[in-house]
């Protein structure tokens, strides 16, 4: 029997519908979505490790790899990359007969994997935070309140479980998105049921200051010579409370980059006083494309913005986007919408 609903918060058909697909064994697969994140990993391998000691077969395929600065997490090795294990990626996929996506709510954001689930027989189940979600999943979990889609599967392990099956390990990994995805609980996602689940994992093992000093203290000399690039980079336009950073192909190759390095430079802007739209532009050669990450302070809502100019989307302080022209021809362009947008960014 199929269920076809999405909900803010799931209620009790919701949570009914949930465990009846999950009463019979399955061949789960649980993805990320394209370059994950803190939120993105923590989430996948926190749901991978209750459904593996729930009896459930599940493994977790990334569209790419991640960051250095998370392969400490528990279970990460188990982690199939797409790129560089395609065939085990594959494999995993064609047999799935249960489908989890994290932390996305477009097939688009998986890269190569959109069209191999696009074809999927698989049922799907979403959950996510991010605005405007689609229709493929038979059960969508969508609450854009939430801070991370971590602090979701802490919340779907109540609705269909019990929180007494949250492992130390699993604590470790659903904390680790909550702090990233909250910038540390300063964002205004930041509520008090958020803390009051952080005190919750803290009590089953998570350990606060470990997490704090994998993700934030750990640094090369490359990255922080890559972060004096940018800084130096950076464009004030006081007229319009905005800061934006470039950074070419040439420049993160000087610096050695590797992935995960430019992580939160796109909030340096936002710590200078006025600003309250900061933005970084990143070349990828490979991909032919510039990488744009958005942030903002008070209602000024770059999820909007990156929808309607840079293909993307996300939160309303915080958003994606992508550009297939130049970073000449980027920057140029952003700068030229400034004026329309100057009486939003000036209230």
């Amino acid at each position: 029997m199929l269920y076809y609903c999405i909900f803010a918060r799931m209620n009790s058909a919701n949570i009914a519908a949930t465990k009846e697909l999950l009463s019979e064994p399955q061949k789960i697969v649980i993805i990320p979505h394209k370059n994950p994140d803190g939120d993105a990993i923590g989430s996948t391998l926190a749901l991978w490790h209750y459904f593996m000691n729930s009896g459930q077969e599940a493994v977790i395929v990334s569209p790419n790899d991640f960051p250095k600065f998370l392969k400490w997490m528990p279970g990460n090795e188990q982690i199939i990359n797409f790129e560089s294990k395609n065939q085990q990626a594959k494999a995993a996929l064609e047999a799935a007969t249960l489908i989890f996506t994290l932390d996305f709510n477009h097939f688009g954001r998986t890269g190569q994997l959109a069209p191999i689930l696009e074809n999927s027989e698989a049922k799907f189940i979403m959950i996510d935070h991010h605005q405007e979600p689609s229709d493929y999943a038979i059960v969508t979990y969508s609450d854009v309140s939430m801070s991370s889609t971590c602090e979701m599967i802490f919340n779907f392990i109540s609705y269909i479980d019990t929180t007494d099956k949250i492992t130390p390990e699993m604590a470790n990994c659903i904390y680790t998105g909550i702090m990233t995805d909250t910038g540390s609980f300063k964002f205004r996602s930041t509520t008090s049921q958020t803390h009051a689940i952080v005190a919750q994992l803290i009590d089953k093992g998570a350990d606060n200051m470990a997490i704090h000093s994998h993700i934030y203290d750990t640094n090369s000399p490359s990255r922080l010579h890559l972060l004096g690039c940018a800084l130096n980079n950076m464009v004030i336009l006081n007229e319009y409370h905005t800061a934006y950073i470039t950074l070419s192909q040439a420049e993160l190759d000087k610096y050695n980059y590797q992935k995960g390095d430019t992580e939160g430079f796109v909030n340096y802007g936002l710590t200078l006083d006025g600003i309250r739209f900061a933005v970084i532009f990143i070349e990828n050669k490979e991909e032919g494309i510039i990488k744009i990450s958005f942030r903002s302070v008070g209602d000024f809502s770059v999820n909007a913005f990156a929808r309607t100019h840079f293909n993307g989307g996300g939160h309303d302080n915080a958003a994606g986007g992508r550009s297939d022209i130049s970073l000449s021809e980027t920057t140029e362009k952003f700068v030229s919408l400034l004026p329309s947008y100057q009486q939003q960014l000036n209230t």
